[in-house]
């Protein structure tokens, strides 16, 4: 049965209750198995970043799935807007830190920053982009909840979220040349090349994989969003559940569930692992 749109409704339409019933067990499960696989492989850096993403995804959605039963209440609809902007945020924060990783694992040569440096450039300004967006997502809902226009706090939400988007955007293209590099044994500057390089094992090549797949689906989210909060707060795209629904929802769904199945605790383990000591006898034979 299609949702009933109601004018009086903050969204401009009821959110449908499976949907969200949906996101909110995908979400908790994600959060769930990272908490137990952070533990497991002690990667502690994953609680403030993939589990605080799934913590916040999942209580927004939680907001959402309080509004299909009661549309009015402007309290749940301050809670998921103010938690789904800011939930993709820590999430690309562990993308940040992985790359970090694998530049040291693979070789820092071949990369124009240092893995820790990367790693703090990224992080400031995804720090910088969160604040700006959880300042920006609580002006717009105190606004909508006074019955005001919520253009100015959606102003400042847009431009955390671009400010995203430009920091995505530069961290894909430092882990573009990282791997050319990296691929074709051609260090930064004057450091010299090694003879050959080894072939990436196939544990690096799935979190490869997975580390591209994870930020489309950032990038195609932060786009979706800059085109919502552009056309305005009575727009048709933010007007339109469907949008919202598969461009932000099912795009973090696919973003942090792939990193519980290419979890960088398997693919990043220790040096003493098979796949990475296949890699070394290669190296050496070299």
């Amino acid at each position: 049965m299609a949702p009933t749109v109601l004018r009086f409704s903050p969204y401009g339409y009821t959110p449908t209750e499976y949907v969200c019933v949906i996101f909110v067990a995908l979400f908790a499960l994600s959060t769930l198995l990272h908490v137990g696989q952070a533990t497991r492989y002690r990667l502690w850096w994953l609680f403030p970043t993939a589990v605080l993403a799934g913590l916040l995804e999942t209580i927004g959605w939680g907001g959402r799935l309080w509004s299909s039963t009661a549309p009015q209440r402007f309290e749940a609809y301050e809670i998921q807007i103010v938690c789904t902007i800011m939930g993709p945020t820590p999430l690309a924060a562990a993308n940040f830190i992985i790359l970090g990783r694998i530049i040291n694992r693979l070789g820092p040569i071949y990369s124009r920053l240092s893995p820790k440096l990367y790693t703090i450039l990224f992080l400031c300004c995804d720090i910088v982009s969160l604040v700006v967006q959880a300042i920006g997502g609580g002006m717009a809902a105190g606004a909508v909840n006074r019955r005001l226009n919520p253009a100015k706090g959606g102003n400042v939400m847009l431009g955390g979220i671009v400010f995203q988007m430009v920091t995505i955007t530069v961290y894909v293209f430092c882990a573009g040349e990282f791997l050319v590099r990296y691929l074709k044994n051609r260090p930064i500057g004057s450091a010299s090349a090694p003879a050959t390089t080894p072939p990436l094992g196939r544990k690096m090549k799935i979190l490869i994989s997975a580390l591209v797949f994870n930020t489309t689906c950032l990038f195609i989210r932060a786009v979706y969003r800059v085109i919502e909060l552009s056309d305005g707060w009575s727009g048709r795209i933010i007007h339109t559940q469907v949008y919202f629904n598969v461009l932000d929802g099912t795009m973090i769904t696919l973003a942090i569930l792939t990193l519980n199945f290419a979890h960088p605790g398997v693919l990043l383990a220790a040096p003493q692992d098979k796949d990475t000591e296949s890699e070394e006898t290669v190296d050496v034979k070299a």
